[in-house]
C-alpha cells in the first residue's frame, strides 16, 4: 500500500475552444476532443467539460456589462451546479448556454455540452452576480 501512495504521476494538457455569441439570450462554444483534455481512462476530463461550459456561460453573461480595468461589473460566479450525464472518448463538443433569469446584478445561465453524436453530456447552471 506505502509503494501506491509513493507513486507519483504527472499530468499535463491543454484545453483549446472556441465561443460565440449568437444573441442577446444565447452564446454556443465547440471544443474539439484532444489527448489533453482526456483523462487517465481516456474520456473527456469532467474538469474540462465544466470548464468549457463555465466559459460559455460566462461569455453569454457579460453581454451588455460594461466591466473596468479592475474588474468592476465583470459577472462573478457565485454558484456552479454541473451534472455529469455522459462521457466521449473522440469527436467535436458543442456548448449552448441560455439564460434562466437575465437580471441586473443576478443572471443565472443553463448550458448543455452534447457530442457531435447528440449526446448530452454535461448539464451545467452557474449563477452570478455583478461584481462590485
Amino acid at each position: 500500500m506505502e509503494d501506491e501512495m509513493n507513486d507519483t504521476r504527472e499530468y499535463s494538457g491543454h484545453l483549446r475552444f472556441e465561443t460565440l455569441v449568437v444573441s442577446n439570450d444565447e452564446a454556443r462554444g465547440t471544443m474539439p476532443v484532444q489527448e489533453g483534455v482526456l483523462n487517465p481512462f481516456g474520456t473527456v476530463h469532467a474538469g474540462a467539460l465544466v470548464w468549457f461550459a463555465d466559459v460559455v456561460a460566462t461569455r453569454l453573461a457579460l453581454q451588455g456589462a460594461s466591466v473596468s480595468a479592475g474588474g468592476q461589473g465583470f459577472p462573478l460566479a457565485i454558484n456552479i451546479t454541473a451534472q455529469i450525464l455522459s462521457n466521449v472518448t473522440s469527436g467535436i463538443l458543442t456548448a449552448r448556454a441560455r439564460f434562466v433569469k437575465k437580471g441586473r446584478t443576478l443572471q443565472v445561465v443553463r448550458t448543455e455540452v452534447t457530442s457531435d453524436q447528440g449526446k448530452q453530456l454535461l448539464d451545467l447552471t452557474t449563477s452570478h452576480i455583478t461584481s462590485k
